[in-house]
């Protein structure tokens, strides 16, 4: 198998003893989407706070964070169809700017519209990590492709480690320091990625142009196999994202967890997300493929759910996040990685953009339906259902397909 990749990208592939070597500019890629995200955390632990200064309700402050995750998901897949007509470059130095100046607004926010506008025009820009994981399937194939968005993923679990430390740091200064520095960060971020970012995209054939128009990008990338993983993707993420939003409930009902207790058991979490992401998922696709990958995830999470569900005490806790931290750590990449080789690679940016945006729909009901089944059935609900659907999912994920019966016409990589 040989990759005909971009000119600037081609020979940056290893094969052999070599092949573990990252691609040309995936350092770059890494670092934005680092940086990124460390301001995506700082704001996120403080932005219900902030907007109770300015006179939210409740549920208004609540609201908020949901408004950033409806606003990506309803530009996700333009975005991703957009990055495969102009390029992965622009569109992603486009989306950190947005972030800039939607940060901007809401450190500058004197009333809470304002605030909502900030964060709305965030989520309009679309999250780098759609763009980025875009370019790192262009960079690379095979089972080097999970490998390599396995560790993008570390980068996201670097920016919850490190966003909220220098949140809690910030906001004792200003409530809007963090805001202004998240901004600070995007708009030096899109600068040095204008600068220093090769583009990915492959145009250099005319059998490669991208399809036309977002609606034809989403139904050339929309196949049975996408659409199979796209429903188990958000699936996972509705599962995580309601323990995310009923961890420190369940921390404090069941072991008498404070702030600080919470936040260090968030903190342990992002960095050994970030452990398997850079050390375990290229084992484990080199050796079960992507498919594999995915079920493999799945279990891991699904165990995880069933035994925080039964947590009184430490040791079924540590055993419990242990399982889920493995889980989501393989399974994040290897999906991206079988979305992107089931797809057209013409319309790979609008199949994860679809993606972003299932996920994006998943984290605004997960919590939702949490909340509903903590307080109406009782403290193990919420993790016994996600156990449930979890592993009812391996149902969809598809038998390891061969990528000569994937191969289309224009794709790029040659099969020998």
């Amino acid at each position: 198998m040989t990759w005909a990749g971009p000119p600037a990208l081609r020979g940056a592939v290893r094969t052999g003893p070599d092949r573990r070597s990252s691609p040309a500019g995936f350092g770059v890629i890494w670092t934005t989407v680092a940086i990124d995200q460390i301001g995506f955390g700082m704001v996120l632990p403080i932005l219900g706070i902030y907007a109770r200064r300015l006179g939210a309700s409740a549920f208004e402050a609540i609201a908020i964070v949901a408004a950033y995750s409806l606003a990506a998901f309803l530009l996700s897949p333009v975005l991703g169809s957009l990055s495969d007509r102009v390029g992965r470059k622009p569109v992603l130095v486009v989306s950190l700017l947005g972030t800039a100046v939607g940060g901007l607004l809401s450190g500058l926010a004197g009333s809470l519209w304002v605030l909502y506008l900030g964060r709305v025009l965030d989520g309009l820009s679309g999250p780098s990590q759609l763009t980025a994981q875009a370019a790192v399937t262009d960079m690379t194939d095979g089972p080097e492709r999970a490998r390599l968005l396995g560790r993008l993923g570390s980068a996201f679990a670097f920016g919850i480690v490190v966003g909220p430390g220098l949140a809690a740091l910030l906001a004792l200064v200003d409530p809007r320091f963090p805001f202004f520095i998240a901004a600070a960060l995007a708009g030096g971020n899109a600068l040095v990625a204008l600068w220093r970012l090769p583009e990915t995209r492959w145009r250099e054939e005319p059998r490669t142009t991208p399809v036309a128009g977002p609606a034809a990008s989403a139904r050339a990338a929309l196949n049975p196999l996408v659409a199979r993983l796209l429903v188990v993707a958000a699936v996972a993420m509705l599962a995580f994202s309601g323990f995310e939003a009923s961890f420190s409930v369940l921390g404090q009902d069941q072991l008498g967890f404070d702030e600080a207790t919470s936040a260090a058991v968030f903190m342990g979490v992002g960095l050994a997300l970030g452990f398997v992401q850079l050390t375990l998922v290229g084992a484990v696709t080199d050796r079960l493929g992507d498919q594999g990958g995915v079920r493999l995830g799945l279990i891991s999470t699904g165990v995880g759910f069933c035994f925080i569900a039964a947590v009184g005490g430490w040791a079924p806790l540590v055993v419990g996040l242990g399982f889920l931290v493995a889980g989501q750590g393989l399974l994040r990449p290897s999906l991206t990685s079988a979305v992107s080789r089931v797809t057209d690679p013409r319309a790979r940016g609008a199949a994860i953009g679809l993606q972003t945006s299932a996920t994006g729909l998943a984290r605004i009901l997960g919590p939702l339906l949490a909340a509903a089944l903590y307080r109406g059935v009782g403290i193990p609900a919420p993790y016994l259902v996600a156990a449930a659907v979890v592993l009812l999912a391996l149902l969809l994920v598809p038998g390891r397909v061969p990528l000569r019966d994937l191969a289309y016409p224009h794709d790029p990589v040659t099969l020998e």
